[in-house]
């Protein structure tokens, strides 16, 4: 959800983001008065502000309740009951969001839906001991659920989290009723916020350059991150009014984003030769207008190559297409829970959007 560039001139958009990353660093870094006595552990800053940053992360009500594996209490929102709705958000955001934008209160009238915080993400925690792929954190979820109970779910990824969703149904450990995939990112390519992740994910270098970002300079970001990822629409009021801010500028959920992003392509690339041998019915969302995936490079291919997917290309709607398109995610949720659902083998069926303009 926090990209620092977008698919568009993505030389250009490295090249400056660089150069934001250095005044950032410098302009919240403060002059060395006296030599430093001792060395800090590195990976481990104890900076005052990344200190109050974690309190403040820690000080703030999780809404939902926890479900503890292997030690890793992973934090889920639980509402309503009925057959089961998983959702998975994207890099940057957390399972609050699908509460801010009306989809779980929405979805809870007729089912049971979870939405969990992957790791580093919300409450969840970020274990350092293991490298969280988007394999890995599927089966973190597939743990999380036999925990719930739940069975034969149904499981909507946005962004990020379609790669875990992807991830959860190749690895078959367990029977899925279908996927709903909203703004995906499915197949690698060259994008100016991996190649910047790669540094800031790194143990040390990546600590050491959050810990010196104060809390107004997180703001300012966040604030930034949020104008693009939602235009061409404008940031909603509910979102910036409820939105934890603190939480996801803070360290542990800046660290998990950075390593999500530049994780990104490795991951997709690793999870591509198994779409065309999914066997559970699909629906794919996306809008025409998204400054932060190409909907030809990713959504239109993913839906070329699973056979029996639906496509719709909602006109005029950018990456956030949870908060300005409920009625059409609803559609697709329900018609693949409607007894029966959506068979694999039905014919591919084209947005109506994408049938007038002559295009798959």
């Amino acid at each position: 959800m926090f990209p620092f560039g977008t698919r568009r001139s993505a030389k250009r958009a490295v090249r400056r983001g660089a150069a934001q990353l250095t005044k950032l660093l410098t302009a919240t870094a403060k002059p060395p008065r006296t030599a430093v006595r001792t060395k800090p552990k590195v990976g481990a800053p104890k900076t005052g502000s990344a200190v109050r940053a974690r309190k403040t992360e820690a000080s703030r009500k999780a809404p939902g309740r926890f479900v503890e594996i292997d030690q890793l209490r992973v934090h889920c929102i639980v509402r309503g009951r009925g057959r089961p709705v998983v959702l998975l958000h994207g890099n940057g955001t957390m399972a609050e969001d699908f509460v801010i934008c009306g989809l779980i209160e929405r979805l809870a009238t007729r089912y049971r839906v979870i939405a969990i915080d992957r790791p580093g993400f919300g409450h969840t925690a970020r274990p350092r001991a293991r490298v969280w792929t988007a394999v890995e954190q599927a089966q973190l979820m597939h743990r999380v659920l036999a925990a719930l109970k739940v069975e034969r779910p149904l499981v909507v990824g946005h962004s990020w989290g379609t790669l875990v969703a992807l991830a959860l149904a190749a690895g078959g450990l367990r029977e899925l009723r279908g996927l709903v995939l909203l703004s995906g990112y499915y197949y690698p390519s060259r994008r100016a916020d991996v190649t910047m992740s790669k540094t800031l994910a790194m143990p040390g270098i990546g600590d050491a350059a959050r810990a010196m970002m104060n809390p107004a300079m997180g703001r300012l970001v966040a604030a930034q991150a949020f104008r693009q990822v939602f235009r061409p629409q404008a940031v909603p009021p509910r979102f910036e009014a409820e939105f934890p801010v603190e939480i996801a500028m803070g360290p542990t959920q800046m660290r998990a984003s950075t390593e999500d992003a530049s994780t990104m392509n490795t991951a997709a690339s690793g999870l591509q030769h198994t779409y065309p041998r999914l066997d559970l019915p699909v629906a794919i969302l996306t809008g025409d207008a998204d400054a932060v995936v190409d909907i030809d490079e990713q959504s239109r291919r993913l839906h070329g190559e699973i056979a029996g997917s639906t496509l719709k290309i909602l006109p005029g709607l950018g990456h956030m297409i949870h908060y300005a398109a409920l009625g059409p995610i609803d559609r697709a949720i329900d018609g693949l829970m409607a007894p029966g659902g959506r068979s694999q083998k039905a014919p591919r069926v084209a947005s109506r959007v994408g049938a007038v303009l002559g295009r798959p």
